[in-house]
C-alpha cells in the first residue's frame, strides 16, 4: 500500500490525541486532506478508527485504573473528572456523543469506563461522534460546505 507511513502517522495522531496526549490530529488530517495526494474516504476512515481506538483506552482507564486519580501520572485532573462526572449522571450515556469536544471529551469516555457503561453501547456512540468530527474536517477542507 503506497503512503502506509503517511496513513501510519495520521492512525497515531488521532490514537494519541484521543488518549492522554494532547495532540491535533485534526489539523494532521486537513493537511493531508488538502495535498490532494490521498483519497478521502481513506484519511478519514483511518483518523477515525485510531480516535475511536484511543477512546476505548481511556474506556478502559476508567474501568480498571480509575483508582489511580489521584496520581500524578493520570491523564485527566480531578476537576475534568468531575465536570465529566456530572455530565454523565445528568444526561447519561448520550454524553458520549459530545466525545468529539476537545477539553470534556476524552474525560467523559474515561468516566464511561467508571461508571461501567457498556462497550457495546459505548463504541457506537463514540464511533458516531469521532467519525462525524472527521467528516465535518473533511467537508471543510474539500470545499463540501
Amino acid at each position: 500500500m503506497p503512503h502506509l507511513a503517511e496513513y501510519g502517522a495520521l492512525f497515531a495522531a488521532a490514537f494519541l490525541s484521543a488518549t492522554i496526549f494532547p495532540f491535533q490530529s485534526e489539523a494532521v488530517l486537513f493537511a493531508m486532506l488538502v495535498a490532494e495526494h490521498y483519497p478521502w474516504w481513506l484519511l478519514i476512515l483511518v483518523a477515525s478508527v485510531g480516535n475511536i481506538l484511543g477512546s476505548i483506552v481511556n474506556w478502559f482507564l476508567g474501568r480498571f485504573f480509575a483508582r489511580f486519580e489521584d496520581r500524578a501520572w493520570f491523564p485527566v485532573k480531578r476537576r475534568q473528572m468531575a465536570k465529566a462526572e456530572g455530565w454523565y449522571h445528568r444526561y447519561g450515556r448520550w454524553t458520549l456523543l459530545l466525545s468529539w469536544l476537545p477539553v470534556v471529551g476524552d474525560p467523559l469516555t474515561i468516566v464511561a469506563g467508571v461508571m461501567r457503561e457498556p462497550l457495546r453501547v459505548f463504541i457506537p456512540l463514540v464511533a458516531l461522534a469521532k467519525a462525524g468530527r472527521y467528516l465535518a474536517v473533511g467537508a471543510l477542507s474539500l470545499g463540501w460546505v
